[in-house]
């Protein structure tokens, strides 16, 4: 990958002596096998240039990458900058404009063209944001959900560090054997090595940790590998570039590594945004598995046709265009056999390569090594486009099916929310999405990300489930159309309204109990009110509330005093009178600013802190008849600005 980060736990431990041993043995050219298949057929597309080839003529490269206009002095001064910003942000309570700015920090020197680890100083502020990032921001963004951010998976292909890499004279003397046999029987099409540091990792993955890792990556292709092969194939690349994802992430599309690439084929935000891989608040395309495989072989493609050597390719893709150009500049070796015994690679990069052999020999003939599984059955989905917000739990209750196995169809969904976008498609379990909108048309689309389904159990009433959910009987029978006294059958599908608004329009307090996600912006959302209410309520400073904590709450607002309630009534008839007599002008500094359209409609401009509640009981109307003249108000929350039409009331 382009200028990826560099995985350090995983590549740096690898590196850390285990080979260096073989990178300079004298007579390791001589024990090298090397089989180069033959030329594979790719497909004629306009979007594919010319079909590339396995093997290519070695030449020297023209310079790739060009570096930062500046020194690398001052380069440290700017990343050091944004990520003492991050922490700053970070400790704040800030997490998501933290994450922003350690991403920053990361990308200033990973784009720069410069070699991190041949500079003191920028190795030292690389290696120091990614431990702290590790530390702090990946273990503060699992946790979670709703709105929170979904959990993520430890990239597995980081627990190599953790373990030795057996020295040539320990290896198991019948592997050679074993491998030069199985290149000479196997078709491949990408070139396939077996020299010393190949067995290295052969012998690797026969350990139980080695060989789990394997296992693991192999159970988890069979999920994917009709897509990527298809996605390879429409790109014009050999199709063995599937072992990269083994490698990368053994196939979990929410592996992150310790230096935050994300996704299967790990890609740092940078260099995803560069291939079309969006980041938002609420998706990460990175951990989308179809896209993130498009875009890892455009990348893979692009590097090819740079270098014009597979090996190369994969190099490039690990530790960056620049770091394997610069080598071949230093020595005039287009080659990577070359390049690694003159040790100008960095080491984790060194690595990477026979990693990637070693784990497509492997792969290719697991039986061969000890290796049994059992592959998951392919990806079968169904896409829809909800138009809008929905909570995956509603999703997942309508169409009976379990929320993690929803999850694991869109895991590039940060949130069990998915985006307010008309194109956002979702997956859902194949032969389920004519029931999904069949089901789902019985709710509000305002609802969608408050209101749930609920299936009875035997011995539930109206009322248990009420309580449940903390809603009254009257709304969830009133939702369903039911009877209050109404019997239900266990297996009814019930529609369960969003909480607790049942004695809003009095005013009367409820006591909500503060949930492990909530935020004084998300509970003020909830029922209505504003933050500053909220906190005036219950005598709160800041946006921080405590987890268990009851709040009093009033939805919609507090209601006004009866002496209060008379004064509003006085300015109501006051505006209305005026409307009537001077069409559009204001009616009191002290009146919402309104607009006439009819002798018995107005216009309300929405000002701020104002909420439906309040502009309902300043009409002397309901909040379901402000929505009603206002279809809008069904698709977003109520805007500062917004002009809201105010029908009579009846």
């Amino acid at each position: 990958m382009d200028q990826r980060l560099q995985k350090s736990a995983f590549w740096l431990c690898l590196a850390a002596g285990v080979l260096a041993g073989i990178a300079g043995c004298d007579d390791s050219a001589k024990k090298t096998v090397q089989v180069r298949p033959a030329q594979i057929a790719l497909p004629s597309q306009e979007a594919i240039q010319t079909p590339l080839p396995l093997d290519a003529p070695r030449q020297r490269i023209p310079q790739l990458v060009v570096q930062a206009a500046y020194g690398p002095e001052q380069l440290a001064a700017e990343s050091q900058a944004a990520f003492d910003a991050g922490e700053q942000d970070f400790k704040a309570g800030h997490l998501g404009k933290a994450r922003e700015e350690f991403d920053d920090a990361l990308d200033q020197l990973l784009a720069s063209g410069f070699d991190l680890d041949g500079d003191t100083r920028l190795s030292a502020l690389y290696h120091h944001i990614i431990d702290t990032v590790s530390l702090d921001e990946l273990e503060a963004f699992r946790a979670g959900d709703g709105f929170s951010e979904q959990k993520s998976t430890p990239a597995p292909i980081d627990e190599i560090a953790e373990e030795p890499i057996p020295q040539p004279e320990k290896f198991d003397p019948n592997l050679r054997g074993r491998a030069e046999g199985e290149v000479s029987a196997i078709h491949h099409d990408l070139p396939l090595t077996v020299n010393d540091p190949v067995l290295a990792y052969l012998n690797y993955f026969k350990t139980p940790r080695g060989s789990a890792i394997v296992e693991t990556g192999l159970r988890r292709a069979g999920r994917y590998r009709e897509m990527v092969q298809r996605v390879l194939k429409e790109e014009g690349l050999p199709q063995d570039l599937i072992y990269l994802a083994q490698a990368e992430s053994a196939f979990l599309p929410q592996a992150v590594s310790k230096a935050g690439a994300r996704g299967m084929w790990q890609f740092m935000s940078f260099a995803g945004r560069k291939y079309g891989l969006q980041k938002t608040w609420w998706v990460d395309e990175r951990q989308d598995p179809e896209k993130a495989t498009r875009a890892a072989a455009r990348d893979l493609r692009d590097l090819y046709g740079e270098f014009g050597d597979w090996y190369l390719a994969m190099a490039a893709y690990n530790s960056g265009a620049g770091a394997v150009q610069h080598a071949v500049e230093r020595t005039g070796y287009a080659d990577f056999w070359e390049l690694y015994h003159r040790n100008v690679l960095p080491k984790e990069t060194m690595n990477y390569v026979p990693i990637i052999l070693a784990l497509t020999l492997i792969s290719k003939d697991p039986a061969r090594y000890g290796i049994d599984f059992e592959p998951e059955p392919a990806f079968k989905a169904d896409m829809v486009k909800p138009g809008q917000a929905i909570d995956l739990r509603l999703v997942a209750e309508t169409i009976d099916t379990d929320l993690e196995s929803l999850r694991g169809m869109n895991p590039e969904l940060l949130r069990l929310v998915t985006p307010p976008d008309p194109e956002f498609v979702l997956r859902v379990p194949e032969g389920s999405a004519e029931r999904f909108f069949a089901e789902i048309a019985a709710i509000p689309p305002e609802k969608w990300v408050s209101w749930r389904r609920h299936k009875v159990e035997q011995g539930e009433t109206l009322s248990s489930i009420a309580k449940q959910y903390r809603v009254s009987p009257a709304e969830v029978a009133d939702a369903n159309d039911l009877a209050l006294g109404a019997s239900l059958e266990e297996g009814q599908k019930l529609i369960i309204p969003a909480a607790a608004r049942a004695e809003a329009s009095s005013g009367k307090v409820i006591r909500y109990r503060v949930r492990r996600t909530d935020t004084i912006a998300t509970i003020a959302d909830e029922f209505d009110v504003t933050p500053s209410e909220l906190r005036q309520w219950n005598h709160l400073k800041g946006d921080h509330v405590v987890r268990g904590t009851s709040l009093r709450i009033y939805p919609g607002g507090m209601s006004p005093a009866p002496q209060a309630q008379q004064q509003a009534k006085a300015k109501s008839a006051t505006a209305e009178a005026l409307v009537a007599r001077r069409g559009n002008s204001a009616a009191t500094a002290n009146t919402p600013i309104m607009e006439a359209r009819s002798s018995s409609t107005v216009v309300h401009h929405v000002k701020q802190g104002e909420t439906l509640w309040s502009i309902a009981r300043a009409y002397q109307t309901t909040v379901e008849a402000i929505q009603a003249g206002n279809r809008f108000l069904f698709s977003r929350p109520l805007q500062v600005g917004d002009t809201l039409t105010i029908l009579p009331t009846r």
